[in-house]
């Protein structure tokens, strides 16, 4: 098998680039289409998140098609806000039997980061990039959520790759006596002096002004996590206001100040790829969740509160299934949460690092 590496430029070569996903999960009766809106500006260079980081694609060839492929970049603001020389793998994905076309393709990413100053390259969280799945490969996860095949694990393990940290991920079953508790939550914290307000309520301006603050600082320390800037969360909230999370996304505030922020996308079913036949049961229609209380406000209540909020909106709806989504395996805080919301663990996932 003769393999060659190349880096793709120009809207032809990167929009087929980017839809190689389909060829990859084909083989899935249920699946999410490539992110093509999204991904191709920031692979060409454009739009607030190609902003400060270099990006390099890397794509291995066999007989003139792609089999594998893979993003390498290096985000300034990553490394400029943990004070690490980590670069960044994201977009992965390949074909079956291809361990010898992804080794070299991992190589040449690798060098190239190494000649961008990175000691160590991660995969599976960073950059709007979910972690692997290990164990639930056949249920449609949430949208933006990884669907990856089993064979990827062994791919990246023998490219060089080890594990860094585990995930688990949290899925609710609704019934009437958590609609009640999640009534209950609400309230409280309205008597405690919160106001749950979402971001369809606020102007603008003020709510791309309070939640980067809010998210930023929250999530400060949060291990991965890349503070957003202006740019990146107004283009999140376009894209929000079209898929109805302005509704579903929440800030809490006390006296007038931001105390917390809530991050929620609805299910999305009828954005799903289904072979002939196939229907999603009702807990493959899940929303996406974000969490983030400051310091001084938490223990009060307000997470429950914002989540409450968001998950009864969902419920209205129709949702009979809520995703508390990914949480990793040492943040006893976050999974204490899910579990007062009525979760229970799902799915796990891994986040890969190569060290050069």
């Amino acid at each position: 098998m003769s393999v060659k590496i190349e880096s793709p430029s120009g809207e032809e070569a990167l929009t087929e680039f980017v839809l190689f996903q389909h060829r990859v999960y084909e083989y899935r009766s249920a699946r999410w289409p490539a992110m093509v809106p999204v991904q191709l500006p920031i692979l060409m260079g454009e739009g607030p998140f190609a902003a400060g980081r270099k990006i390099r694609p890397f794509a291995a060839r066999v007989d003139g098609d792609i089999v594998a492929r893979a993003v390498a970049i290096i985000d300034g603001r990553y490394q400029h806000h943990w004070n690490e020389t980590l670069g960044h793998i994201v977009m992965f994905e390949a074909m079956p039997g291809t361990r010898d076309a992804v080794n070299l393709m991992m190589d040449a990413a690798s060098a190239w980061l190494k000649a961008n100053g990175a000691t160590a390259a991660r995969a599976g969280c960073g950059f709007l990039e979910f972690p692997f799945v290990i164990d639930d490969y056949e249920t449609l996860p949430p949208d933006f959520a990884r669907q990856n095949p089993a064979y990827y694990h062994a791919l990246l393990k023998d490219a060089g790759f080890e594990t860094e940290r585990g995930w688990v991920d949290y899925k609710i079953e609704v019934t009437p006596d958590l609609v009640a508790r999640y009534e209950s939550a609400f309230e409280a914290s309205r008597r405690g002096g919160f106001q749950i307000v979402a971001l369809k309520d606020l102007p603008a301006a003020r709510r791309i002004r309070d939640f980067e603050h809010t998210w930023n600082t929250a999530f400060a320390r949060h291990w991965g996590v890349t503070p957003f800037s202006t740019g990146e969360l107004a283009f999140l909230f376009d894209f929000f206001a079209m898929s109805g999370a302005l509704e579903t996304s929440v800030i809490a505030y006390r006296d007038e100040q931001p105390v917390g922020v809530l991050m929620v996308a609805p299910p999305n079913p009828e954005g799903a790829i289904l072979k002939p036949g196939r229907t999603l049961a009702d807990n493959e229609k899940l929303n996406i969740l974000g969490i983030g209380v400051l310091e001084n406000a938490r223990g009060r209540g307000v997470n429950l509160a914002m989540a409450s909020y968001s998950y009864l909106h969902l419920i209205r709806q129709g949702s009979k299934f809520l995703s508390y989504t990914l949480v990793l395996d040492d943040n006893w805080p976050s999974r204490r949460t899910a579990e007062k919301l009525g979760a229970k663990v799902c799915a796990s996932y891994l986040t890969y690092r190569r060290n050069f």
